[in-house]
């Protein structure tokens, strides 16, 4: 599988966000890619929440989805829509952080909700209470494509390793993590985490990011990765908007895996710790 990675800075403009994403999938397309694949929040990522309250769409009304699906179409290729912020697709109103997975027809193959969400306290100051907003997802999401079975994740559901065991155990051989990581996280425990989860799943990992000052004010890490199955970083692509190329070989799955059989040695503890 070809990838086309995008590397973003999204802003406070769904249309120009739109045109964006749709400009990169004809990158990707003149690059011979077979799968694009963009960060979270590619269609609008604004912390002004009043804004985003007049901005944001319901999933059958927003524009960058249209977009995308249309752009996939047009150019046979398959898209994951890192995620986009919905609104008015609960029930008890709060707003929705969503991956879509969309094939080379357009359509939506699957659908992802964000399930742990970012409510930390960091020690520059800065403070993000992603649940005030946003309602967490309650189902695990893997998808079949024509090359692998991706599994689904965004962002802060990386610290959480279960999630990509119960995922690999399920067959997926590829994992994505689409994020708008925090320039202090992001230096501490972007890359380390992405190598671990790589690592201990026997899978690729592909993790586009967003990048740079954004118009909300926000800085985000950027450094979009791409993981190989024994750890190996195959792309790091800075700090710097853009589309580049990965060549996956799913058969490093198969032979990492019989390197190390850790899914095969894995066993299940429901019993409480035991304290001494």
């Amino acid at each position: 599988m070809r990838a086309a990675i995008v590397q973003a800075n999204s802003g406070i403009d769904p249309s120009a966000n739109a045109a964006m994403v749709v400009d990169a999938i004809a990158q990707a397309k003149a690059g011979g890619a077979d799968m694009v694949f963009t960060p979270e929040m590619v269609g609008y990522l604004d912390r002004d929440r009043q804004r985003a309250a007049m901005l944001l769409r319901d999933e059958a009304h927003d524009e960058v989805l249209a977009a995308v699906r249309e752009a996939a179409a047009l150019h046979g290729l398959w898209v994951h829509i890192g995620s986009l912020g919905l609104k008015n697709e609960r029930a008890d109103g709060r707003w929705s952080n969503r991956s879509f997975i969309i094939d080379a027809n357009g359509d939506i193959r699957a659908r992802y909700d964000k399930l742990h969400l970012f409510d930390v306290n960091l020690p520059t100051g800065e403070s993000w209470r992603e649940s005030a907003v946003y309602g967490p997802g309650e189902q695990l999401v893997a998808v079949d494509t024509p090359w692998a079975r991706i599994g689904l994740s965004i962002c802060y559901d990386l610290r959480f390793a279960h999630l990509y065991q119960r995922l690999s155990d399920a067959g997926a051989t590829v994992m994505l993590m689409p994020a708008a990581f925090t320039v202090p996280t992001g230096k501490a425990h972007w890359e380390v985490l992405l190598r671990a989860r790589a690592i201990e799943s026997g899978a690729y990992v592909i993790a586009p990011a967003q990048c740079g000052h954004h118009q909300d004010g926000r800085e985000t890490y950027g450094h979009s990765l791409v993981v190989d199955p024994w750890g190996k970083v195959l792309l790091d692509m800075g700090e710097v908007p853009g589309v580049a190329f990965v060549d996956i070989d799913l058969a490093q799955v198969n032979a990492v895996r019989a390197r190390i059989p850790v899914l095969d040695h894995r066993r299940n503890f429901n019993e409480d710790v035991t304290i001494r």
